[in-house]
């Protein structure tokens, strides 16, 4: 049996760089560690960081001294503001893609744009880009259908959620062009996304069966496996490779195997590993 593996699958820059600062914050500091919202969407990476001693808390009041690490997904600008009130230490590990989507926010609500944020609205680097906003109108759309509910406005402003799809964006862009007078676009999505997306689409067009892993919290994971879908209805979102049944692989004689941004190398390596023993 065939596997066709993703050359991009797995840690993207951001995600890479707020895990080696989290291990590194465990190395040098000896009080107590937390990190404000897990800091990865990966359960298995936290649970290695909870076991180098980084709690996970939900609020900035929970956390009661020590060090405090930011998720790579950023958090609100409230939420920092108090953070610094306490004089809390800090390892900002906010990925440097978010950070510049929260500056665009600002700026766009502070020179009076109505700021429309195209992304999941629950999505923790969502509300903290919101959070940035502070002047004006916000909205967020997760694609056309509810752009095209949106009031028209003199002045808007458009950035997105770094994981958003470069189409679903121009689809948004394109209703906002037609309910204002002037219009102003950040590109805020992360290469790294639309390079992994372009990638899942060939792969998933070359085998019978895809296997997409990631968190199942991942806002990046689950829209890799919907794009897979739409290709090979014959594909399955993962964590681990202990989620692998055999039946999938009846009748299959080439395998695609990609990742989302946030899932560690060794959970990818023992996905392959599984299913190169179940085609056999």
């Amino acid at each position: 049996m065939k596997i066709v593996i993703g050359e991009s699958a797995g840690f993207c820059f951001g995600v890479k760089r707020a895990t080696n600062m989290a291990f590194e914050a465990t190395a040098q500091h000896h009080q107590r560690i937390c990190s404000l919202g897990p800091i990865i969407h990966s359960p298995q990476l936290v649970k290695r960081l909870e076991e180098q001693g980084v709690e996970v808390v939900r609020r900035v009041v929970d956390i009661h001294g020590g060090v405090v690490i930011i998720r790579s997904h950023g958090v609100t600008a409230e939420e920092m503001e108090q953070i610094y009130a306490r004089r809390l230490e800090v390892v900002d590990a906010t990925c440097p893609f978010v950070k510049k989507a929260q500056e665009y926010a600002g700026l766009l609500s502070h020179e009076g744009y109505t700021l429309v944020l195209v992304g999941e609205r629950e999505h923790p680097e969502v509300r903290g880009i919101v959070s940035y906003a502070r002047d004006g109108e916000v909205y967020v759309v997760s694609g056309r259908k509810e752009a095209e509910e949106l009031p028209s406005r003199k002045r808007i402003g458009v950035v997105a959620q770094t994981t958003q799809s470069y189409e679903n964006l121009r689809e948004v862009i394109d209703v906002c062009l037609g309910k204002s007078q002037e219009l102003r676009v950040y590109n805020t999505i992360c290469d790294a996304t639309s390079v992994r997306q372009d990638e899942a689409r060939d792969i998933a067009g070359q085998v019978d069966l895809m296997l997409v892993i990631g968190g199942f919290n991942s806002a990046n994971t689950t829209r890799l496996a919907q794009i897979c879908r739409d290709i090979q209805t014959k594909t399955h979102h993962i964590e681990t490779a202990e989620e692998i049944e055999p039946g999938w692989f009846e009748g299959v004689s080439a395998v695609g195997i990609t990742a989302g941004a946030s899932t560690p190398q060794w959970v990818i390596d023992k996905v392959v590993k599984k299913a190169s023993g179940a085609g056999k």
